[in-house]
C-alpha cells in the first residue's frame, strides 16, 4: 500500500510539474506562434490553425540587419565577462583570504553598487562617454556591463574560495609553490564550478540588458535587446518581426543554457555539503 501511495505522488507531482512549465512556456511559444503567421494572419488572432511561413525571420535578417546586432550583444557580452571574472575574482580572493579593518563593511559597500538601478546612473554614464567619444561604441557598453558585474562577480566568487580549506593553499606553499602558483594550481581548478556559474549569470545580465544599450547607443552598437524599438512606429506595432527578432534572442541563451546546465548546478550547489 505505501509503495502504491508513493508511485501515486510521483505521478502526481510529475504531473503538476509538466503543467507549470508548460504554463511558464505559454509566452514564449506565443510568441513563436506569432513569428511564423504572416501580417494578415497576426490581425486575426482568432484564427488558430494558419499555415507557417518564415516572411518575418527573412524581413529582420536581410532588410533590419539583425544578425550586426547579434554580433554586437555575443562580443560585448563575452568581453565584459572576461574582464569581470578578472578582475572579480583577484578582488574576492583578496575579500576571502586577507583581513583589514573593516573588511566586511567595503564589501558590504561592493554590493550596494548592484542596488543602483540603470536609470539612475545612464545620464552619468551618457556625460562621460560623450566627453571620451566613446558613444555608439561597444566600449561603452562593455565599460557599463563590466562595472555592474565585477560587484556580483566579487560576491559570488568570494563565497566559493571560502568555501576552500587554507590548509589547501599553506600545504602548497611548504612544498615551495608561491602565492601566485598556489592559486593557478589548486584553487582554481577547484573553484572552476564556481567561475562557469559566475560566468553565466553574467553573460545573461550583460545579454538581457536594456536600458544603456538603449540611451548610449544608436546604430553601430546597437544589441539584440533594443533593436525591437524598431517595430514601434506611429503607424502600428510590426508584431510578426518583434516576435521573430525575440525568438532568436531568446534561442541562444536558453541553448546556452541548457548547454552548461550541469556546471550551472554544481557551481550553486558548490560547498553546500560539508563533511
Amino acid at each position: 500500500m505505501r509503495k502504491v501511495k508513493k508511485k501515486f505522488y510521483q505521478i502526481v507531482r510529475g504531473v503538476f510539474l509538466l503543467l507549470f512549465c508548460i504554463w511558464c512556456l505559454i509566452p514564449f511559444i506565443w510568441m513563436i506562434m506569432v513569428s511564423l503567421r504572416s501580417k494578415v494572419d497576426i490581425i486575426n488572432p482568432v484564427k488558430l490553425w494558419v499555415i507557417p511561413t518564415l516572411e518575418n525571420y527573412r524581413t529582420i535578417i536581410q532588410q533590419n540587419n539583425i544578425l550586426m546586432y547579434f554580433k554586437n550583444s555575443f562580443l560585448i557580452a563575452i568581453i565584459s565577462t572576461i574582464v569581470s571574472l578578472l578582475i572579480g575574482g583577484v578582488a574576492a580572493y583578496g575579500f576571502a583570504r586577507f583581513s583589514w579593518a573593516k573588511r566586511e563593511d567595503r564589501a558590504f559597500w561592493v554590493l550596494s553598487q548592484r542596488f543602483l538601478p540603470p536609470m539612475a546612473v545612464v545620464i552619468p554614464f551618457f556625460l562621460m562617454a560623450s566627453l571620451a567619444g566613446i558613444l555608439d561604441t561597444p566600449w561603452v557598453l562593455i565599460i557599463c556591463y563590466t562595472t555592474f558585474n565585477i560587484p556580483f562577480t566579487i560576491w559570488m566568487m568570494r563565497g566559493f574560495i571560502e568555501d576552500l580549506p587554507i590548509e589547501l593553499e599553506e600545504a602548497a606553499w611548504v612544498d615551495g609553490c608561491s602565492r601566485l602558483q598556489a592559486v593557478s594550481r589548486i584553487i582554481i581548478p577547484l573553484v572552476t564550478p564556481g567561475i562557469v556559474a559566475t560566468a553565466i549569470f553574467c553573460v545573461i545580465n550583460s545579454w538581457n540588458e536594456f536600458v544603456f544599450a538603449n540611451f548610449l547607443t544608436s546604430i553601430r552598437a546597437k544589441t539584440i535587446p533594443t533593436s525591437v524599438m524598431m517595430y514601434l512606429s506611429v503607424s502600428g506595432v510590426k508584431w510578426g518581426e518583434m516576435a521573430a527578432t525575440g525568438v532568436l534572442a531568446v534561442i541562444p541563451v536558453m541553448l546556452f543554457a541548457i548547454a552548461v546546465q550541469k556546471h550551472m548546478i554544481r557551481g550553486l550547489t558548490f560547498g553546500s555539503v560539508k563533511g
